[in-house]
């Protein structure tokens, strides 16, 4: 990972900030393996299930499945993999020391963090969105006359904002990274908030208070986008994903502040 360099004279723009944060994501090979492994991922967990499903199809000749879910299904394990790969982003520089030459070649700190965020939204957002279109039409392939076109309702819709949530999953990672300062802890929390906490609420709660809160806490509400059809026991799909975006964009608040405010 390279530093951020400024040549005497020249004025510092959020471009040049952008540009050096995206050569220092490109630059860190475990950076491309995370965003292939998570690539894979998607494609690998989507076409074994739709191969699976086929078969089960060809011995039962049960038609009534939700197409667009089962080749979607590998988000669930990819959204580790972004999320990690956003944390690493923030503390990786933490734990190098890198981030003390970082805020002094850019002391708009804000600054920093933004292109950060940004450079990795882009990067994320096309990683998955490829991953995602292409699964979904391999996927509908393969699973034949029980599969649907991106025509389909609400078809379109799921496999394009899986991307977006998987997206925000990332910079949910980068934010935590740079409240937590450190790799394991921030790592731990995100699991925690997308996976750990709702099975365990969901266990644990009656169900007439589990109907009432699990809809909303911020990994079932970002994963409403999935819903081709909307059920009772979640939130509508874009709603959802606001209520995802809201959190994201409280914990880059709070990343924000501590920011500013704390020692490098």
């Amino acid at each position: 990972m390279t530093a951020m360099t400024v040549t005497p004279g020249t004025k510092l723009t959020p471009a040049r900030v952008a540009r050096s944060e995206w050569i220092k994501l490109r630059s860190v090979r475990s950076t491309v393996w995370a965003l292939v492994v998570s690539a894979v991922t998607i494609a690998g967990t989507g076409l074994l299930l739709t191969t699976l499903t086929r078969g089960h199809l060809n011995a039962s000749g049960h038609q009534h499945i939700d197409a667009v879910r089962i080749s979607l299904f590998g988000m669930y394990l990819a959204q580790l993999t972004v999320g990690v790969l956003g944390v690493l982003l923030a503390t990786g520089e933490y734990a190098t020391g890198m981030i003390r030459a970082t805020l002094s070649a850019a002391p708009r700190r804000l600054a920093v963090l933004g292109a950060k965020l940004g450079v990795y939204a882009v990067v994320a957002l096309a990683t998955c969105e490829v991953a995602l279109f292409a699964t979904f039409l391999a996927g509908q392939a393969v699973l034949g006359h029980a599969g649907v076109s991106l025509a389909a309702p609400g078809a379109l819709r799921a496999v394009a904002g899986t991307g977006l949530y998987l997206t925000l999953v990332g910079l949910l990672g980068i934010a935590l990274g740079f409240v937590i300062r450190n790799t394991a802890g921030a790592a731990a929390a995100l699991v925690a908030v997308v996976l750990v906490i709702p099975e365990i609420l969901g266990g644990a709660l009656p169900a007439d208070w589990a109907g009432r809160i699990l809809p909303y806490l911020p990994s079932n509400a970002g994963q409403a986008i999935m819903n081709v059809t909307p059920t009772s026991d979640s939130m509508a799909p874009w709603p959802g994903l606001a209520l995802f975006a809201a959190y994201t964009a409280a914990a880059v608040a709070v990343a924000a502040l501590l920011l500013k405010r704390r020692d490098a």
